[in-house]
């Protein structure tokens, strides 16, 4: 019979991770395989404080994955670094309010809670990487989305101050739109008095004189604004221009489908990621999209109900797809005329619609993200 020494048989044990992300310190937590609570540590978010996390984690054993809360947002910079280091990362949703209510709130109890939904499986949704071309178009799309908005703002008060403009002003601009409008309002030139004195705590001179009365200071209001909505048009111009190649080399085969043009392509993009192989199925992207259908049945009745759920830009994405189709599209109109036929209601034939359209984009970003599959 041979006798093996106790140190022949030990296993080492692998530790599990959680981190809480804070906009300047993360707080980590380890577990043992079995839950038990090993101990936790802030660390700074600085890749210094990256590489101390690490290190940190490895002092229990060898790290076997480590679930990381926002990997989206906080956390973005700790999940690239965790996966250049070739360690398995989830991302964890953090706790809802009955969680919280029960077990009470702080960093280390959150980073320990994050550990423990790794562990068990719970939390098994793989984060994006961050570091393609997709990455490149949705940080792009965040200052063209933002330009977008502040011109329609812009927009809306230029129209909003000719409707209370003096009547002489309001007869100048009536009829005119769109381009012709802002060239009118750009060229307008209100009338000032005498230039005012200097002031001993003034910074800067003053105007060449002081605005005459209402008409002078709506004029200069709407030569104000009309002259920030052509400062955002050429920004929009310019992101388009570093948009629209990108995005066709990046999707070809997504850009090639009925229907969708370069700012459905970048949303769609965007809410697959660079490694759309994180999601497991088409189904898990529709649910992604919000367009999987939800059981809504009772009794004798059966049907499903709309998604609320899900990346509603997505969402909204898919809807100008399907729309576009139903205007346009032979094959879509004799559908949504088949399904009518069936006593379906056009919120459900809609349902329908981009529920088969999602599937079809999630080919598309496949093909496009991962040449190699087959």
């Amino acid at each position: 019979m041979t006798i093996v020494a106790e140190s022949q048989v030990q296993q080492v044990l692998t530790v599990t991770g959680g981190v809480d992300t804070h906009a300047d310190v993360h707080v980590a937590a380890a577990v043992d395989p079995v839950g038990r609570k090993l101990g936790h540590a802030s660390f700074p978010t600085t890749p210094a404080g990256y590489a101390a996390l690490l290190a940190w984690l490895t002092t229990f054993g060898p790290v076997a994955l480590v679930g990381v809360e926002g990997t989206g947002v906080y956390g973005a910079g700790l999940a690239r670094f965790l996966t250049a280091a070739q360690v398995a990362v989830v991302e964890v949703d953090r706790p809802d309010r009955k969680a919280r209510r029960y077990q009470g709130k702080s960093d280390p109890i959150d980073a320990y809670a994050a550990a423990t939904a790794a562990l068990s499986g719970r939390a098994s949704g793989t984060p994006k990487t961050r570091t393609g071309a997709v990455e490149m178009i949705r940080t792009l799309r965040v200052a063209r989305t933002s330009a977008v908005k502040a011109r329609a703002v812009a927009l809306t008060q230029l129209k909003a101050t000719i409707k209370t403009a003096p009547d002489g002003l309001r007869e100048q601009l009536r009829g005119l739109d769109g381009a012709a409008l802002l060239d009118a309002c750009t060229a307008l030139r209100p009338a000032r008095g005498p230039r005012p004195a200097m002031s001993p705590f003034a910074k800067r001179p003053p105007r060449p004189g002081l605005l005459l009365d209402t008409t002078a200071a709506t004029r200069r209001t709407l030569a104000g604004l009309a002259r920030r909505i052509a400062i955002l048009d050429d920004e929009i111009a310019a992101l388009d221009d570093d948009l629209q190649p990108l995005i066709a080399q990046t999707a070809p085969t997504l850009l090639g489908l009925y229907g969708v043009g370069p700012d459905v392509a970048g949303q769609l993009l965007v809410t697959a990621g660079d490694n759309p192989d994180r999601l497991t199925s088409e189904a898990a992207f529709a649910h992604l999209c919000g367009v999987a259908p939800i059981p809504a049945s009772s009794g004798r009745t059966q049907r499903h109900r709309l998604n609320r759920g899900g990346d509603r830009q997505a969402n909204h994405a898919l809807w100008r797809i399907a729309m576009t189709r139903l205007r346009y599209d032979q094959r879509t109109r004799a559908y949504r005329d088949r399904r009518a036929a069936q006593q379906l209601s056009n919120k459900d034939i809609l349902r329908c619609l981009k529920r088969y359209i999602a599937r079809e984009v999630h080919r598309a970003i496949l093909t496009d993200l991962t040449p190699t599959r087959p």
